[in-house]
């Protein structure tokens, strides 16, 4: 392997020299490394994903300025950095988790671009993180020309863009191994599994509301059989004695585990604990169908608890496939979407679209949420997205940012990325330079009934409707358009208070009063 990379290391001294502009992008590698006041985005996302966690020890392989090592550091990451130029003498030694940030896009031979990817994938532990400029992120620089498989830019440096697709493929024909989607132009692969696999469960489990409260009968256990049930609303099941900590003393004072968990059930209403163990169960075949995109496990290859949850709730880990498949089927229908749309209990329908806010995803119906989910297999977590468009006429799902959804009470569009589920294509958006960006009105359709500001949005639509403002949508959709509503009525807004415009100083008129 070395007389290979020698050899390889020879010929391209040799293109190098015959070709100046190669010559020159290759000096010029180092330019495209940035200054950043924050976290880089594969970086935040891995700490969103719990990829680089507690304990977690993370090498940037291509630290550039060494932003990102400083910011983990900071916050208590052990994180060291190796840079060609940058950092020559930092460490390579190996780490859990290994950050390969917008390196091979910048590097315009596409031998020692893999030869890249592969060496930082042998310093990896656990995860290596790889992202990449795709074509769809174009607006940083303006290309200028073509060379080889991508552009230069204006420095002049190198930049292949990838789709995501292309980066997903590419990864895993170097390294033979899965790329999970971890965001647009971002990649996870994992070194064991099972890593993977609990990874992927992870992502696709709804969080959950708080655990059934201990029923009376039993109250004077409520503090024994408090794992118990904190684990029975996790799983759906009873636990095996290695599952929680305190079995042995469960089964001295009531019996067995299924005891105790048959004791609690007594006094709780059998609809919501057959609830419970049902969305337990779509979460599972929820990941099942999902897994088709990244080479379904094995039943062997799952971790210990996942397979007993399967055992516990499906009659085989076979059937819990086929039902999975059923329902990945179903995702193709568009009308099947539409009526699945028109049934939900939370979001905002539109003709074309159903709108739900990130926080009640998991209330969607099963159908949805795997509709949603293929979007998300594919490009990963949108950073900054909190609004989900569900389109109904065509296979497609947008991610939206409203940056001040919660302290707005009419917030602006700042980002939109949409997802095509048949082409695949990816398009983005940016409205921040807009002066006049589409805003949200009744913002509690959005949300779960129950979460904690839906009635303090819900006064203010209250408030808007009956003064007439949110009839006519059609002319209240930007900004421009809702403050002109909003003046010819007379009215302005004091956060989440509606209330009558000031007149100016001297007319006689009294002054902002609350409506």
């Amino acid at each position: 392997m070395k007389a290979a990379h020698a050899e390889r290391a020879v010929a391209r001294e040799g293109g190098v020299k015959a070709n100046p502009l190669g010559a020159a992008l290759a000096e010029n590698r180092h330019r495209t490394a940035i200054s950043r006041t924050d976290y880089s985005r594969p970086i935040r996302l891995a700490l969103l994903d719990g990829i680089i966690g507690p304990g977690a020890t993370v090498l940037d392989y291509g630290c550039g300025l060494g932003d990102d090592m400083r910011h983990l550091r900071l916050h208590g990451t052990e994180c060291w950095g190796w840079d060609p130029v940058h950092l020559p003498n930092g460490s390579r030694s190996p780490a859990q988790v290994v950050n390969l940030g917008y390196v091979v896009n910048v590097i315009e031979d596409a031998d020692e671009r893999a030869e890249c990817l592969v060496c930082a994938w042998t310093c990896a532990e656990r995860v290596l993180i790889v992202s990449a400029r795709l074509a769809s992120q174009t607006r940083d620089f303006t290309p200028i020309g073509r060379y080889a498989d991508g552009f230069v830019t204006s420095l002049p440096t190198f930049q292949k863009l990838y789709s995501q697709n292309e980066l997903k493929k590419w990864i895993e024909a170097q390294l033979g191994e899965t790329a999970i989607a971890g965001g647009p132009g971002t990649f996870y692969v994992f070194r064991d599994a099972a890593d993977r696999v609990g990874y992927l469960a992870s992502r696709f489990r709804s969080s959950s509301d708080s655990p059934p409260s201990v029923a009376s009968s039993i109250d004077a256990h409520k503090e024994l059989v408090h794992p118990l049930v904190t684990f029975f609303h996790a799983h759906g099941r009873a636990p095996v004695d290695d599952e929680i900590s305190n079995a042995a003393e469960i089964r001295e004072r009531l019996g067995s585990l299924r005891r105790a968990l048959r004791l609690i059930e007594r006094g709780h209403d059998p609809d919501q604990w057959q609830a419970l163990i049902s969305a337990r169960g779509h979460d599972l075949l929820l990941f099942l169908a999902l897994s088709r995109f990244d080479r379904r496990p094995r039943f062997g290859q799952l971790p210990l608890t996942l397979r007993r949850d399967i055992k516990g709730l499906f009659p085989s880990y076979r059937q819990a496939c086929a039902e999975a498949d059923v329902a990945l089927r179903a995702v193709g229908d568009l009308r099947r979407i539409s009526k699945a749309a028109e049934r939900s209990t939370v979001g905002k329908r539109t003709p074309s679209a159903l709108y739900v806010h990130e926080s009640a995803l998991d209330a969607l119906p099963p159908l949805l949420r795997l509709y949603e989910g293929c979007a998300r297999s594919y490009i990963g977590r949108i950073d900054g997205a909190n609004l989900i468009k569900l389109h109904t006429e065509e296979p497609m799902v947008s991610y939206l940012s409203y940056p001040t959804f919660e302290s707005d009470p009419h917030p602006s569009l700042a980002e939109a990325t949409t997802v095509h589920l048949q082409t695949f294509r990816v398009r983005e958006r940016r409205y921040g330079a807009s002066k006049n960006p589409p805003i949200l009105h009744r913002k509690e359709l959005f949300l779960r009934h129950d979460h904690p500001l839906s009635g303090k949005f819900a006064r203010l639509t209250r408030h808007e409707e009956s003064k007439g403002l949110l009839e006519d949508s059609s002319r209240i959709g930007t900004r421009y358009g809702w403050e002109q509503r909003l003046r010819d009525f007379g009215f302005a807004l004091k956060g989440h208070r509606l209330v009558h415009r000031a007149h100016p100083p001297g007319d006689g008129s009294r002054q902002s009063v609350r409506s």
